[in-house]
Protein backbone atom coordinates (compact mmCIF):
# COMPACT_ATOMS: atom_id res chain seq x y z
CA UNK A 1 0.00 0.00 0.00
CA UNK A 2 2.80 2.38 0.92
CA UNK A 3 4.60 1.54 -2.32
CA UNK A 4 1.47 2.33 -4.32
CA UNK A 5 1.10 5.68 -2.56
CA UNK A 6 4.75 6.53 -3.13
CA UNK A 7 4.50 5.49 -6.79
CA UNK A 8 1.38 7.61 -7.24
CA UNK A 9 3.02 10.64 -5.63
CA UNK A 10 6.11 10.27 -7.80
CA UNK A 11 4.04 9.93 -10.97
CA UNK A 12 1.92 12.93 -10.03
CA UNK A 13 5.05 14.98 -9.31
CA UNK A 14 6.60 13.95 -12.63
CA UNK A 15 3.46 14.88 -14.58
CA UNK A 16 3.19 18.21 -12.77
CA UNK A 17 6.86 18.99 -13.47
CA UNK A 18 6.41 18.13 -17.15
CA UNK A 19 3.34 20.37 -17.46
CA UNK A 20 5.13 23.26 -15.75
CA UNK A 21 8.19 22.80 -18.00
CA UNK A 22 5.99 22.82 -21.10
CA UNK A 23 4.11 25.93 -19.98
CA UNK A 24 7.37 27.73 -19.22
CA UNK A 25 8.40 27.20 -22.84
CA UNK A 26 4.97 28.17 -24.18
CA UNK A 27 4.93 31.34 -22.07
CA UNK A 28 8.12 32.50 -23.73
CA UNK A 29 5.91 33.73 -26.55
CA UNK A 30 2.28 33.30 -25.42
CA UNK A 31 0.67 35.69 -22.89
CA UNK A 32 -0.04 33.53 -19.83
CA UNK A 33 -2.99 33.52 -17.46
CA UNK A 34 -2.76 33.08 -13.72
CA UNK A 35 -4.39 30.37 -11.64
CA UNK A 36 -6.53 33.06 -10.01
CA UNK A 37 -7.82 34.20 -13.41
CA UNK A 38 -8.72 30.60 -14.25
CA UNK A 39 -10.48 30.20 -10.90
CA UNK A 40 -12.54 33.33 -11.53
CA UNK A 41 -13.51 32.15 -15.01
CA UNK A 42 -14.53 28.74 -13.67
CA UNK A 43 -16.71 30.32 -10.98
CA UNK A 44 -18.31 32.79 -13.40
CA UNK A 45 -16.57 35.91 -12.04
CA UNK A 46 -15.30 38.80 -14.12
CA UNK A 47 -11.71 38.95 -15.36
CA UNK A 48 -10.40 42.21 -16.87
CA UNK A 49 -6.93 41.93 -18.41
CA UNK A 50 -5.41 43.66 -21.44
CA UNK A 51 -1.96 42.28 -22.18
CA UNK A 52 0.69 44.92 -22.78
CA UNK A 53 4.35 44.28 -23.71
CA UNK A 54 6.85 45.91 -21.39
CA UNK A 55 7.62 48.70 -23.88
CA UNK A 56 3.93 49.68 -23.71
CA UNK A 57 4.03 50.05 -19.92
CA UNK A 58 5.36 53.25 -18.39
CA UNK A 59 8.93 52.87 -17.07
CA UNK A 60 7.65 54.83 -14.07
CA UNK A 61 5.50 51.85 -13.11
CA UNK A 62 8.19 49.30 -13.88
CA UNK A 63 10.69 51.06 -11.63
CA UNK A 64 8.13 51.65 -8.87
CA UNK A 65 7.14 47.97 -8.79
CA UNK A 66 10.74 46.77 -8.91
CA UNK A 67 11.93 48.93 -6.01
CA UNK A 68 8.85 47.93 -4.03
CA UNK A 69 8.81 44.20 -4.73
CA UNK A 70 12.32 43.12 -5.72
CA UNK A 71 15.00 45.79 -5.60
CA UNK A 72 17.83 43.31 -6.26
CA UNK A 73 16.21 41.73 -9.29
CA UNK A 74 19.31 42.32 -11.41
CA UNK A 75 21.64 40.59 -8.97
CA UNK A 76 19.96 37.25 -8.20
CA UNK A 77 18.55 34.26 -10.09
CA UNK A 78 14.95 34.34 -8.95
CA UNK A 79 15.58 33.94 -5.21
CA UNK A 80 16.99 36.74 -3.08
CA UNK A 81 18.65 34.70 -0.35
CA UNK A 82 19.56 37.83 1.60
CA UNK A 83 15.88 38.75 1.85
CA UNK A 84 14.96 35.18 2.76
CA UNK A 85 17.52 35.16 5.56
CA UNK A 86 16.38 38.55 6.88
CA UNK A 87 12.71 37.52 6.77
CA UNK A 88 13.37 34.28 8.66
CA UNK A 89 15.48 36.13 11.24
CA UNK A 90 12.69 38.65 11.82
CA UNK A 91 9.97 35.98 12.10
CA UNK A 92 9.00 34.15 15.28
CA UNK A 93 8.52 30.96 13.29
CA UNK A 94 9.58 29.87 9.82
CA UNK A 95 5.97 29.94 8.66
CA UNK A 96 5.69 33.58 9.76
CA UNK A 97 8.42 34.83 7.42
CA UNK A 98 7.30 37.81 5.35
CA UNK A 99 8.63 39.93 2.55
CA UNK A 100 11.05 37.40 1.04
CA UNK A 101 9.21 36.74 -2.24
CA UNK A 102 10.92 38.07 -5.34
CA UNK A 103 9.02 39.02 -8.47
CA UNK A 104 10.03 35.67 -9.98
CA UNK A 105 8.68 33.81 -6.94
CA UNK A 106 5.40 35.73 -7.06
CA UNK A 107 5.14 35.04 -10.78
CA UNK A 108 5.78 31.33 -10.19
CA UNK A 109 3.06 31.26 -7.53
CA UNK A 110 0.55 33.15 -9.66
CA UNK A 111 1.08 30.94 -12.70
CA UNK A 112 1.73 27.46 -11.34
CA UNK A 113 0.81 27.26 -7.66
CA UNK A 114 -1.81 28.46 -5.19
CA UNK A 115 -2.12 31.36 -2.69
CA UNK A 116 -1.23 31.05 0.96
CA UNK A 117 1.90 30.74 3.08
CA UNK A 118 2.29 26.97 3.34
CA UNK A 119 5.89 25.78 3.49
CA UNK A 120 5.26 23.16 0.80
CA UNK A 121 4.10 25.80 -1.65
CA UNK A 122 6.99 28.07 -0.70
CA UNK A 123 9.45 25.24 -1.31
CA UNK A 124 7.93 24.65 -4.75
CA UNK A 125 8.25 28.34 -5.62
CA UNK A 126 12.02 28.32 -5.32
CA UNK A 127 12.98 25.92 -8.15
CA UNK A 128 10.28 27.29 -10.45
CA UNK A 129 11.44 30.87 -9.82
CA UNK A 130 15.00 29.84 -10.58
CA UNK A 131 14.03 28.11 -13.83
CA UNK A 132 11.83 30.91 -15.17
CA UNK A 133 14.54 33.46 -14.43
CA UNK A 134 17.04 31.38 -16.40
CA UNK A 135 14.70 30.63 -19.30
CA UNK A 136 12.79 33.91 -19.52
CA UNK A 137 15.37 36.34 -18.12
CA UNK A 138 14.31 39.15 -15.75
CA UNK A 139 12.75 41.35 -18.45
CA UNK A 140 10.22 38.68 -19.46
CA UNK A 141 9.56 37.78 -15.81
CA UNK A 142 8.70 41.40 -15.02
CA UNK A 143 6.61 41.74 -18.18
CA UNK A 144 4.54 38.69 -17.23
CA UNK A 145 4.22 39.76 -13.60
CA UNK A 146 2.94 43.20 -14.56
CA UNK A 147 0.31 41.56 -16.74
CA UNK A 148 -0.96 38.88 -14.33
CA UNK A 149 -0.81 40.59 -10.92
CA UNK A 150 -4.22 41.16 -9.36
CA UNK A 151 -4.68 44.93 -9.26
CA UNK A 152 -8.29 45.53 -8.29
CA UNK A 153 -11.25 44.16 -6.34
CA UNK A 154 -13.41 43.28 -9.35
CA UNK A 155 -11.16 40.99 -11.33
CA UNK A 156 -8.73 43.59 -12.66
CA UNK A 157 -5.43 41.97 -13.60
CA UNK A 158 -2.35 43.60 -15.01
CA UNK A 159 -1.06 47.13 -15.38
CA UNK A 160 -3.38 48.22 -18.19
CA UNK A 161 -6.58 47.25 -16.37
CA UNK A 162 -5.21 48.83 -13.19
CA UNK A 163 -4.35 52.12 -14.90
CA UNK A 164 -7.72 52.29 -16.66
CA UNK A 165 -9.62 51.56 -13.45
CA UNK A 166 -7.69 53.95 -11.21
CA UNK A 167 -6.89 56.84 -13.54
CA UNK A 168 -8.83 56.31 -16.77
CA UNK A 169 -5.65 56.21 -18.82
CA UNK A 170 -3.25 53.79 -20.44
CA UNK A 171 -0.48 52.10 -18.48
CA UNK A 172 1.92 53.64 -20.99
CA UNK A 173 1.23 57.18 -19.78
CA UNK A 174 1.35 56.81 -15.99
CA UNK A 175 3.08 59.59 -14.06
CA UNK A 176 5.56 58.88 -11.28
CA UNK A 177 2.89 59.54 -8.65
CA UNK A 178 0.29 57.35 -10.35
CA UNK A 179 2.88 54.59 -10.72
CA UNK A 180 3.76 54.87 -7.04
CA UNK A 181 0.09 54.61 -6.09
CA UNK A 182 -0.35 51.44 -8.14
CA UNK A 183 2.88 49.90 -6.83
CA UNK A 184 1.87 50.73 -3.27
CA UNK A 185 -1.50 49.04 -3.72
CA UNK A 186 -0.07 45.74 -4.98
CA UNK A 187 0.25 43.87 -1.66
CA UNK A 188 -3.51 44.15 -1.16
CA UNK A 189 -5.34 45.82 -4.08
CA UNK A 190 -8.71 45.03 -2.50
CA UNK A 191 -8.06 46.99 0.70
CA UNK A 192 -5.73 49.55 -0.90
CA UNK A 193 -7.95 51.20 -3.50
CA UNK A 194 -5.73 52.93 -6.06
CA UNK A 195 -8.76 54.68 -7.52
CA UNK A 196 -9.45 56.35 -4.16
CA UNK A 197 -6.18 56.27 -2.23
CA UNK A 198 -6.52 56.93 1.48
CA UNK A 199 -3.86 58.44 3.75
CA UNK A 200 -2.16 55.07 4.27
CA UNK A 201 -1.75 54.34 0.57
CA UNK A 202 -0.64 57.90 -0.12
CA UNK A 203 2.02 57.54 2.56
CA UNK A 204 3.23 54.29 1.02
CA UNK A 205 3.25 55.90 -2.45
CA UNK A 206 5.42 58.69 -1.12
CA UNK A 207 7.86 56.12 0.22
CA UNK A 208 7.90 54.37 -3.15
CA UNK A 209 8.66 57.64 -4.94
CA UNK A 210 11.54 58.31 -2.55
CA UNK A 211 12.97 54.83 -3.14
CA UNK A 212 12.71 55.24 -6.91
CA UNK A 213 14.56 58.56 -6.73
CA UNK A 214 17.22 57.11 -4.45
CA UNK A 215 17.64 54.04 -6.65
CA UNK A 216 18.12 56.09 -9.81
CA UNK A 217 17.10 53.20 -12.05
CA UNK A 218 19.89 50.88 -10.90
CA UNK A 219 17.54 48.15 -9.74
CA UNK A 220 15.94 47.92 -13.19
CA UNK A 221 19.09 48.23 -15.29
CA UNK A 222 18.84 44.62 -16.54
CA UNK A 223 15.33 45.22 -17.94
CA UNK A 224 16.50 47.33 -20.89
CA UNK A 225 13.83 50.01 -20.44
CA UNK A 226 13.80 52.06 -23.62
CA UNK A 227 11.76 55.05 -22.45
Amino acid sequence: MIRKIVRFVLWAAAIYAAVVALLILVYLVVPPVSTLMVARWVTGQDVVRHWRPLEKISPNLVRAVVVSEDSRICSHWGIDWREVSDAISDADELSDARGASTIAMQTARNLFLWPGRQLVRKAMEVPIAFVITIVWQPRRVVEIYLNIAQWGPNGEFGAEAAAQRAFGKSAASLSTWEAAILAGSLPNPVRRNAARPGPGLRRVAGQVQARVAQDGGASAQCLDLRR
